[in-house]
């Protein structure tokens, strides 16, 4: 019987995992989430969610990684290849805020599935418009407490939707967690099927 191990202390990926209706157990690594010199957005991502499951995978015991499937995944957004982190301060969000007002971004992200010894992974790119935003919404917007630990000052989920103009890709994938590609990716490895075991008594 395998066991699925979220790795991500991310509220918003665990709730979003939970609408595939399979059970998870959470784990939570720590890694280094510096960017290399000149790294591009989509190899930034794809490394940080990779990293994140394999560190997960191993901070298990033994006996738990025979059976183990670690599922990590890291959003980031990025505006003409630039990669925004998260602010930690109302300058920075301002500064985020104003950089993204008025312009279509692109927000990456990365899942990745490692299991005895196996990998897969996919990245997700959704391109995000931004209506002009004003230095007052952008200041009254830090303090609602929203941006903070969210990857260029925004989230999609709250108030920051009023910003939005329009979305072309995935919503859940700007939230965190593209329920579609990652149900695919458990599909993949062979631990989901909407039709499994435990729906039979309902045929």
């Amino acid at each position: 019987m395998h066991s699925l191990y979220l790795a991500s202390s991310s509220p918003r990926r665990q709730l979003l995992l939970k609408q595939l209706n399979t059970p998870f157990s959470i784990i939570e690594p720590n890694i280094d989430e510096t960017p290399a010199d000149n790294e591009l957005p989509e190899n930034y991502v794809s490394r940080l969610a990779i990293t994140k499951a394999k560190a997960g995978f191993n901070q298990l015991s033994i006996a738990q990684q025979k059976t183990a499937y670690v599922l990590g995944a890291d959003t980031i957004v990025s505006l003409e290849n630039n990669i925004m982190g998260k602010p930690t301060s109302q300058q920075q969000a301002v500064t985020m805020l104003q950089s993204l007002s008025g312009k279509t971004h692109k927000v990456f992200t990365a899942i990745a599935l490692y299991y005895l010894d196996k990998l897969i992974s996919n990245v997700v790119v959704t391109e995000v418009t931004m209506r002009p935003i004003s230095i007052e919404e952008a200041v009254t917007y830090w303090h609602t407490g929203e941006p903070k630990g969210k990857a260029g000052g925004y989230a999609i989920q709250g108030i920051a939707a009023t910003f939005i103009e329009q979305i072309n890709g995935d919503y859940y994938a700007v939230v965190g967690l593209p329920i579609f590609a990652t149900s695919e990716l458990l599909k993949q490895a062979g631990i989901y099927s909407l039709t499994s075991n435990r729906y039979q008594n309902w045929l």
